[in-house]
């Protein structure tokens, strides 16, 4: 895969970093991507994959836009109200990239539908606000040796982690065993909106380093982020012998 003139141009001042090259730019643009939420990180994560150059990315989310989207949900405005995120985030991301191949799902992730939705993709990217789902999307990603990089805000905090499952390591259910019994997302904790574009940053950053095959990134590890401190700091995810999906 070539990559033409004004190609070399639109994304010439990463082609020149050693680390990308143009080879790293053939490597973004043939990477298949799904993200799953456009909410605080979708919006983001999006905006900067498809800004970077990958041409194939799918985008999952059943919900419309309401008006309490909109301090953190960047891609959506008044006039998208009462419509479906991906339709809206699809309309607006095309207009940053014409050649940007981007599948729509208006769906929520279920057991019936989940291998159908994900298959085609490489790299997942898990922006949803619930446990169960993400718990599914885990355990999917884990028996099919996916890259799993998911984030998560609430209130002033972000949390990053990054599980490549064609390794023999840990997973999320290594690190959180149990359902917990009340869900801590922005729609019962509240957020600060800058905590959702940085995280949906990071989130980005990591899924390119994975697709340039950078070496240091956060595999058994993730990320905690806050925003009040300004820290961030790394945490080791162990592998949990009582793990449902036999990690160890």
């Amino acid at each position: 895969m070539a990559i033409k003139f004004k190609e070399f141009k639109r994304f010439e001042k990463q082609i020149i970093l050693k680390k990308v090259g143009i080879a790293g730019q053939v490597k973004i643009k043939k990477a298949k991507v799904l993200i799953i939420g456009i909410g605080g990180l979708g919006c983001p994560l999006l905006t900067y994959l498809a800004s970077s150059g990958i041409s194939n990315i799918g985008i999952v989310d059943h919900d419309k836009v309401e008006l309490g989207n909109l301090n953190r949900q960047i891609l959506f405005n008044t006039s998208d109200l009462g419509k479906y995120k991906v339709v809206q985030a699809k309309s607006k991301v095309i207009k940053i990239y014409k050649k940007i191949k981007i599948k729509t799902f208006k769906k929520k992730i279920s057991t019936k539908n989940i291998n159908s939705i994900l298959k085609d993709y490489n790299i997942i990217c898990d922006g949803t606000d619930n446990f169960e789902t993400r718990y599914l999307i885990n355990d999917y990603c884990k028996s099919k040796k996916k890259i799993l990089i998911s984030g998560a805000i609430s209130k002033f905090d972000g949390h990053l982690f990054k599980f490549d499952f064609k390794k023999k390591i840990p997973c999320f259910r290594c690190f959180m065993p149990d359902l917990p019994i009340r869900e801590n997302n922005c729609e019962t904790e509240g957020i600060f909106s800058p905590v959702a574009g940085i995280l949906g940053s990071l989130q980005a950053n990591e899924v390119l380093k994975t697709v340039l095959n950078l070496k240091d990134d956060l595999n058994n590890n993730f990320l905690v982020f806050n925003s009040l401190k300004m820290t961030l700091r790394r945490v080791k995810i162990n592998k949990n012998p009582k793990c449902l999906n036999k990690c160890v």
